[in-house]
């Protein structure tokens, strides 16, 4: 799965070829979450609240650069490195 940014022993990954809705999976200690694109909710699994606000956070302000990166995975191109959260 490939990593697009990681922040605060957080990994942010996508996968190429996912299902709708677009989103993106946050992997933290022995956690995973699906967050979706636009509207950062988690839709699938589980992260520690603090951990799950971070994600949220960074989400909201890396938007567009996250659905760039959803289409060109669903092209099988290859991803951007997105920045962390500050």
């Amino acid at each position: 799965m490939p990593r697009i940014c990681e922040f605060n022993a957080i990994e942010i990954c996508m996968y190429h070829s996912e299902h709708a809705p677009p989103h993106f999976h946050a992997l933290y200690a022995e956690f995973e979450a699906e967050f979706e694109i636009g509207r950062p909710e988690k839709v699938d699994g589980f992260i520690p609240p603090r951990q799950r606000r971070l994600v949220q956070r960074w989400a909201r302000l890396h938007a567009d650069e996250l659905m760039a990166n959803w289409n060109s995975a669903r092209n099988f191109a290859p991803l951007t490195r997105i920045e962390p959260l500050a």
